[in-house]
This record gives C-alpha cells, sequence and structure tokens, in this order.
C-alpha cells in the first residue's frame, strides 16, 4: 500500500467498459469477490484517443473504490479535517443523489480513503479508516446501526496505515478483521450490529480484508496476518481458516511472511489457497484437507519470490493466475504463473 499510489482525484466510468444495465459490482472485487465479470462484448482494445469518458465527479484522495446496485454508484469519500463522507451517484450521469457524513477527523500517512463499501439488499456497509462501521438503509439513507471494528476491541493509537477493512457478507452475518488487541476477525449480526462471534487476536496488524475459500466441500474464512520483521528475518505471519458460523480456528499456516500484508487470499480450488504479498514476500499456495478425525491438515505445495502482487488479490482464469507484481526491488508489471506446474 506504500508503493502504489491511488490517487482519485475523480471518478471516471468508461463506455467501453460499463453501462447503466451492466451487472452489478456490490462488493469489494465484484460479485464472486473474485475481480471477474461475467459480462459480455467489452472492447478488446480501446481506440486511439481512448474510452469516451460518460462523466466525472471530484472526489478525494485516497485508495477506495466504488460498487453498483440498481444504477446507482456508492462510495466512502473522505476528507481528513472532517471525517468520512458515503456518497451515492446516479450512474447514468453521475449526479450525486444524497450523501451521509460522520466526524472522523484525522490523517496518515498516505492519507485518505481506505475502503470498498458492500452492498446486501437494501442495506450498505462500510468501514472507515478510524474504524468506524457502519450499516446504511440505502432508501431512507439513514445509519441502522453503527460499531468501531478498532476501539470497540481494545485498539488504541490507529494502525500506521490506518484501518482498511471490506465488508464480507456470509449469511446472516458480516465479518471483518478487526485486527486489534481483543480480536482478530470479527462476525457481527447483519441486521443489528451484535456481535456474534470473535476470534483471539491472529497476530500484528496488516491491511487483508477476510475471503472464503471452499475446503473439503465447506466454506472456510481465511484471513492473513501480518509478520513482524523484514525479509529473511521475518516471523510470525500466520494464515488461518476459520468457522464461519461459530469463528472456531480450523487450522493454520505460518511458513509465510509479509510485514504489510494487504491482499486477500484467493481460492485456488480443489482445498489449494493462493497466498501473496508485497516486501518481497512473493507467493505461497497450500493444500488444506479434511482428516477423518473432523481435524485438518495443511501442506505448502510451494513458495517464491517470482510471483506475487503487492496491494491485490491475483485473478484465476483458465487455469492461470495473473497479477502486478511490484516488490520494493523489482517492478515486473503484469505477470502470469501457470497453475498446474506452479512456475512462471
Amino acid at each position: 500500500m506504500t508503493k502504489i499510489k491511488l490517487l482519485f482525484i475523480t471518478m471516471v466510468m468508461f463506455a467501453c467498459m460499463l453501462d447503466i444495465n451492466s451487472q452489478d459490482w456490490p462488493q469489494y472485487y465484484g460479485p464472486n469477490r473474485n475481480s471477474i465479470s461475467e459480462q459480455k462484448g467489452i472492447l478488446r482494445s480501446w481506440p486511439q484517443q481512448g474510452p469516451e469518458v460518460l462523466w466525472s465527479v471530484n472526489i478525494g484522495i485516497g485508495f477506495g473504490g466504488p460498487v453498483i446496485k440498481d444504477g446507482k454508484a456508492y462510495l466512502l469519500d473522505r476528507d481528513d479535517k472532517v471525517g468520512d463522507k458515503f456518497r451515492c451517484f446516479d450512474f447514468s450521469n453521475g449526479k450525486e443523489l444524497w450523501s451521509f457524513s460522520y466526524d472522523a477527523p484525522g490523517s496518515v500517512s498516505f492519507p485518505g480513503s481506505r475502503s470498498v463499501p458492500t452492498i446486501d439488499g437494501d442495506r450498505i456497509y462500510t468501514v472507515g479508516p478510524y474504524g468506524n462501521l457502519y450499516c446504511i438503509d440505502i432508501n431512507t439513507r439513514k445509519p441502522v446501526w453503527s460499531k468501531n471494528v478498532w476501539t470497540d476491541f481494545g485498539g488504541g493509537q490507529i494502525p500506521r496505515w490506518a484501518i482498511t477493512q471490506c465488508p464480507l457478507i456470509y449469511g446472516d452475518l458480516l465479518i471483518v478483521a478487526s485486527q486489534a488487541p481483543d480480536a482478530g476477525v470479527v462476525a457481527y449480526d447483519k441486521l443489528t450490529g451484535n456481535v456474534k462471534w470473535k476470534t483471539p487476536s491472529l497476530g500484528p496488524t496488516g491491511y487483508v480484508s477476510p475471503s472464503i475459500v471452499k475446503i473439503g466441500g465447506e466454506n472456510h474464512v481465511v484471513m492473513v496476518t501480518a509478520a513482524t520483521g523484514r525479509g529473511p528475518e521475518a516471523s510470525g505471519g500466520k494464515t488461518v481458516g476459520i468457522n464461519p458460523l461459530t469463528g472456531r480456528l480450523l487450522w493454520e499456516y505460518t511458513n509465510w511472511n509479509c510485514i504489510i500484508p494487504v491482499p486477500s487470499a484467493v481460492d485456488a480450488g480443489e482445498g489449494k489457497v493462493l497466498i501473496t504479498g508485497g516486501y518481497n514476500a512473493g507467493a505461497a499456495m497450500i493444500k488444506v484437507e479434511k482428516t477423518g478425525d473432523g481435524g485438518y491438515t495443511v501442506k505448502e505445495l510451494f513458495k517464491h519470490n517470482e510471483f506475487g502482487d503487492h496491494t491485490k488479490p491475483p485473478i484465476l482464469h483458465n487455469a492461470y493466475f495473473y497479477a502486478q507484481f511490484s516488490t520494493n526491488s523489482k517492478r515486473d508489471g503484469l505477470v502470469c504463473m501457470n497453475y498446474d506446474i506452479c512456475s512462471v
């Protein structure tokens, strides 16, 4: 997050990519939380003069992004001097339809917005960089409930690059990684905000949002936490599997370490989990299998620094992984890794 700076001065929608009849994009990385859209007919190349700009609006700087549903675009904007501002735009013309603000002043290195909201039915969920979690009714345009994922669980001084959480809906639950002293991952009742379960602290604070991975036909919440130290001296990094209904820790893997992890874990199919990061952490693939006694085994399939991504999960498509690979020492750009032989 400190090496790739995404400066959102305007929000621009391109005619060649999206239109008001396109597929909704209701959460972080899309409908299936995997960066893949089922929309067809997009351009394979852009005109020489570039794509046509349909509309643009001014928004603050930051790292967050919009979600789209039923012809409306929603974004958590930020002014560090005041706080967070949730904004709703008409997707066809960019007109701002309504907004909701709350006080949360403060600034960190590389300031601004941090997360992507999540829409579920007529409610939308956002987490601000100071831990403010809001459930907002998109019809009344008012908050239904609010919590703080950091201070509610013993968090003191805000993490170096603030709170970066894109909420995950799982059935009746809203799941976020608090990463505070008294809670690693937390599940709330999505309608009331009541805490349904929480894990113990899982390690130092990182910037990863939880993901869902299927293991042996069952869904697991997978969370990647930060290590301490850099390079060969790094230690303490952890990837864990969690029962999404109870919060029980099911398995863990501790042989991959990233001091500042950002990308979520990727479901690679067949019980495999791909973990990636920057800061020379590279990538690791593990395979998790359920045993006869109800436990789990974790096997490392590979680990190397020839593939990775600093800020976002790789995309798995037709047996290939694609990523924008950068580390502190290299800028490889778009890279592709073969799924079958696990080599670049």
